[in-house]
């Protein structure tokens, strides 16, 4: 069968009508799952309020869940575990105010579970706004909370905010995390800087949620031809909404203050080679196993180029902190992991 001869704009026609059903698919996906949160929280509010009339236990609500299973058998998610997390649910929020409902109900149901395991109302709403603002994936959503990151923004030293005009300001609060925690990468503080560099650029994603939000991959081992001779940044990014390039530099070992005259040198060259007209001047990120801080302010107040410091140890952090976390191997599994659905419905 011979191919018809395409009319003149048919390619761009093409892209724009799959263009529109893509988004109308994502609509409908959308409101569906606003749809079922709706409708979990509705389910909860009755168990609570029949819970508050009689005495409905642990035992009711597992003939509830049975019962709920054999009614919809082709419905996921009417599990007893389920039921109980429907009844915190309709605690903890209240629907019946339409601004909750519509921030809220903008989540999905994973993610309501894991923020449900917050006690802190504050905290917890605190993530859930972050959620929704940066679109996290349930993913980075658990490894954020696991590693508290409430607590650790704004607390790396550096000298952003003194070197960079005013918008750079959401730029360090971004980027200024201490630790940069890389452990879900399964890292150590023995691990090599080629290692790091790997296992940052296989979980980019993951990775760039860490630096924060509006960060894109440039280049790794990015190549500087600086007067004949060759040098290589190992991660080079681009944060977009204040238009710069963020020079990163990996050291497994700890900090020494010789690293930022090399990533001082970095930066400029970027400056010089690499930035395009318009671009605002670049940041410095130096990742380093370990630090003594005073030593590390004192270079930082020193230096001509707008840095920050942080690290990525596991032992750094706090016992609790450690024993929060899951183990590398359970969150490299959850990022490998193609799951179908909303990952936060448990069946039993």
């Amino acid at each position: 069968m011979i191919e018809p001869e395409l009319p003149n704009g048919y390619s761009g026609t093409l892209a724009s009508l799959k263009e529109l059903v893509t988004t109308a698919q994502l609509r409908a996906q959308q409101a569906a799952s606003t749809a079922m949160v709706e409708m979990y929280w509705a389910i909860g509010a009755t168990i609570l309020q029949r819970q508050a009339q009689e005495p409905w236990g642990s035992k009711i609500l597992q003939r509830l869940a049975s019962d709920m299973k054999a009614s919809f058998p082709n419905m996921r998610g009417f599990s007893r575990s389920n039921l109980f997390y429907m009844r915190s649910f309709a605690a903890t929020w209240d629907f019946t105010d339409p601004d909750t409902r519509d921030r809220i109900g903008a989540l999905a149901w994973g993610h309501i579970i894991e923020l449900l395991k917050l006690k802190d109302p504050e905290v917890r709403d605190w993530y859930a706004c972050m959620a929704i603002e940066q679109n996290w994936k349930l993913t980075v959503l658990e490894h954020q909370i696991a590693t508290g990151l409430h607590r650790r923004i704004g607390a790396a030293p550096n000298n952003l905010e003194a070197r960079l005009p005013a918008d750079g300001a959401e730029l360090a609060q971004n980027v200024a995390k201490d630790p940069l925690v890389l452990d879900f990468l399964g890292l150590t503080s023995e691990a090599e800087e080629l290692a790091i560099e790997e296992a940052m650029t296989q979980r980019m994603t993951q990775t760039l949620a860490e630096f924060g939000r509006g960060f894109a991959f440039y280049g790794r081992q990015y190549h500087l031809d600086v007067e004949g001779e060759d040098f290589y940044i190992d991660l080079l990014l681009v944060h977009v909404p204040t238009n710069r390039f963020v020079v990163v530099e990996l050291k497994a070992g700890k900090f020494r203050p010789e690293h930022l005259g090399q990533l001082n040198f970095y930066v400029a060259a970027v400056n010089d080679l690499v930035k395009f007209p318009g671009m605002a001047p670049a940041v410095g990120i130096l990742v380093c196993g370990s630090k003594h801080e005073p030593t590390v302010r004192y270079a930082l107040d020193g230096s001509s180029q707008p840095i920050a410091v942080t690290s990525y140890t596991y032992e750094t952090l706090p016992a609790k902190e450690r024993e929060a976390l899951p183990s590398p191997a359970a969150i490299t599994a959850a990022l490998e992991q193609g799951t179908v659905g909303d990952p936060g419905i448990t069946d039993e």
